[in-house]
Parts: structure tokens; C-alpha cells; sequence
């Protein structure tokens, strides 16, 4: 899901992380409505995850969305899905773009995502991350990897679940689409303990195909 990403206004934070030496691929957890995100984020989150409960008769249970940080030669990448809107950073590697809610309201701006793959780039919120940086691979292969299939992820609408996997396509669903793709193992990956990460399974669904 978009997350906390949404209620971006182009601020960001450096990583304070020192660099690793070696080429690695970091995945980060990021619960919904830490640091700056908007109150409309928040308030959606609730009430999205309070219908889920109520629905499948379980409790609920905290959100979070995914993000990656890849290094490779001595550069740091940071790869995310936000809104076209949310960053006035004009070299922030977007590689594709994709409709939110509907594909007609995806000719509007504003109702855009982008996919960052951000050469010097940050992870908006990282201090706040949980369980996280986890280092999920430290050779140059795997990096390459990732980077390489970033600008082929499939632009299916945000939100929704066009391409019938049961569940909505959202940044989550990207992160686990390259991980799988790239070759990474995936089947120990879960949020961290309390949590859960709608449209993960549909990006690892959709790698699979």
C-alpha cells in the first residue's frame, strides 16, 4: 500500500545509516502513520484495517509497507512507490508510473503513483522502521538484480486487484514482485510480529506467474 508515502510535501530525511562496504539489498518495514504522514493516511488505515477484521473475524492487527535500500558499486538506491505528487525531488529515478483507484482517474496527476529507483535516494521515515534494516543478500548479482527489474514491475492500478490474485496492488506488492523476481528468498518474509502487509502475497503471486 502506499502508506505513509502519501502524505508526502517533498521534505525528506537522509539516512543517518553508515554505507556497507560490500554490495547488499536492505528491506524495511515501515509502519502506517509513522513520521509525517498525513492524517487522511492514518485515519484510511484504520478504518481499511478495521473493516478487514471485522470481515475475516479476526483481531486487528498494526500495518505496515515495504521499502528497499540496494548498494551497489558504492551508490545506495532507494526503491519505493508514492504518489507522482508526494516528492519535489526532480532526479528521484522514477522508472514507472500506474493509475490509483481507477484507470480513468489515473490521467489526473493526482491520482498517479510512481516507482522510485533512487540513486542517492532515502527512504522517507527510515529512523522509525521496525525490525529493520534486514540484509537480504551482500553480493553484486542480487543487486544488479533488483535494480534491473525495478522498470519492468507491471503498472497494474493501486489499490484494486486487476490482475485477480485476491488482494489490492500497492507497494508492498512491489517490494515482494522484485524480491521474487530477483531471485531473493522470500518465504521466511513477514512484517514484524502484530503486523501484517496487505498486497504482499499479490506481488509475489503475480512473480510467480
Amino acid at each position: 500500500m502506499l502508506g505513509p508515502v502519501d502524505g508526502r510535501s517533498g521534505r525528506v530525511a537522509r539516512l543517518s545509516l553508515p554505507e556497507p562496504a560490500q554490495d547488499a539489498v536492505d528491506l524495511y518495514w515501515l509502519p502506517l502513520g509513522a513520521g509525517r504522514t498525513t492524517g487522511v493516511v492514518r485515519v484510511n488505515g484504520r478504518i481499511y484495517e478495521a473493516l478487514s477484521a471485522a470481515c475475516q473475524h479476526r483481531a486487528r492487527r498494526d500495518l505496515y509497507h515495504a521499502a528497499l535500500v540496494v548498494h551497489l558499486d558504492g551508490e545506495r538506491y532507494a526503491i519505493e512507490m508514492g504518489p507522482v505528487w508526494g516528492n519535489a525531488e526532480p532526479d528521484r529515478g522514477v522508472v514507472r508510473e500506474g493509475p490509483v483507484g481507477h484507470r480513468l482517474l489515473g490521467r489526473s496527476r493526482l491520482f498517479r503513483y510512481e516507482v522510485r529507483c533512487w540513486p542517492g535516494g532515502v527512504i522517507p521515515d527510515a529512523a522509525e522502521a521496525v525490525a529493520s534494516p534486514q540484509r537480504l543478500s551482500e553480493d553484486s548479482a542480487s543487486a544488479q538484480a533488483v535494480l534491473a527489474e525495478a522498470a519492468e514491475f507491471p503498472a497494474a492500478t493501486w489499490g484494486r486487484d486487476e490482475l485477480g490474485t485476491g488482494e489490492m496492488w500497492n507497494s508492498n506488492s512491489l517490494v515482494a514482485w522484485l524480491l521474487a523476481r530477483s531471485g531473493h528468498d522470500v518465504t521466511s518474509l513477514r512484517p514484524p510480529a502484530g503486523g501484517r502487509a496487505p498486497g504482499w502475497d499479490a506481488g509475489l503471486e503475480v512473480a510467480r506467474r
